[in-house]
């Protein structure tokens, strides 16, 4: 299209947002035939009006932020980037690994893609988790037994969580936990619920090693309560490269951060 006005690309940009829930700056210019340069600075004027939030290399709704979406809904929001993430952790997992695996649909594509490994636990508080690694035991991709975490249910999050889910997760002990999150920040990993963060709080603590996966909407971002400090985290696997900031908090911490996949975020 002809080079457009800031008004014009402005309002294409929210747009875009309505449709497709996130935005990239090299998209954007290349749709708008104007510089990633000039996009930042639009993207910049409409996340001081409160129109939409910032993230690494583009923009999500400013909603987004403030209400975790339905199981179902999340399901179809950056699916690409999570099942590139989901298997680059699954390769992660080793025969005869006791595993926890928390809610959240990243977690969800782990659970999809674990195969070709023998005599595994895995202890989930996931309902969408379980169903899917009930259905590969049986087809026989991964051998193994599947652990299911209950309490108070929450139908829209196909999770449990709560006191109960907290007392089960104590009696046991992991070589491996798989955390995913809302959102994670150099000060540390957050979640929009208090109980699904307690719980994946308490996977982290009885774990030996812990991996955090986040797409990179969750970079930068904060949710309202928190799951652990960016120090309690052995390994970070995202679909982008760790932003340059974060250089001092990631060698003093010593996490290990892991790109998956081809495609980058622009």
């Amino acid at each position: 299209m002809d080079k457009a006005s800031t008004i014009e690309r402005q309002k294409v940009i929210i747009r875009e947002l309505e449709i497709k829930h996130k935005v990239g700056v090299v998209e954007l210019a290349s749709k708008l035939n104007v510089t990633p340069e000039t996009i930042r600075k639009d993207l910049s004027v409409l996340e001081k009006e409160k129109r939409l939030r910032r993230i690494h290399g583009g923009a999500i709704q400013h909603s987004q932020i403030l209400k975790e979406p339905h199981f179902n809904k999340k399901l179809g929001i950056f699916d690409y980037q999570k099942q590139v993430i989901g298997e680059a952790a699954a390769t992660f997992i080793m025969d005869g690994d006791v595993l926890a695996l928390d809610v959240g649909t990243t977690a969800f594509h782990i659970a999809r893609s674990i195969k070709n490994v023998k005599n595994v636990t895995i202890v989930t508080n996931s309902l969408a988790a379980a169903d899917i690694l009930n259905i590969r035991l049986e087809n026989h991709l991964f051998d193994g037994r599947i652990i299911v975490i209950g309490g108070n249910s929450n139908p829209l999050q196909r999770s449990f969580s709560g006191s109960l889910t907290n007392q089960m997760l104590e009696e046991f002990y992991f070589d491996k936990a798989f955390i995913s999150c809302g959102g994670i920040s150099k000060e540390g990993i957050c979640d929009f619920d208090a109980d699904e963060a307690k719980a994946s709080s308490i996977m982290i603590e009885r774990s030996n090693q812990v991996f955090v996966v986040a797409d990179a909407s969750k970079i930068h971002q904060k949710a309202f309560y928190r799951i652990g400090s960016f120090f309690s985290i052995d390994y970070l696997i995202s679909n982008t490269e760790a932003p340059d900031e974060w250089s001092k908090e990631i060698k003093l911490a010593k996490v290990e951060w892991i790109k998956a996949g081809g495609r980058g975020e622009g």
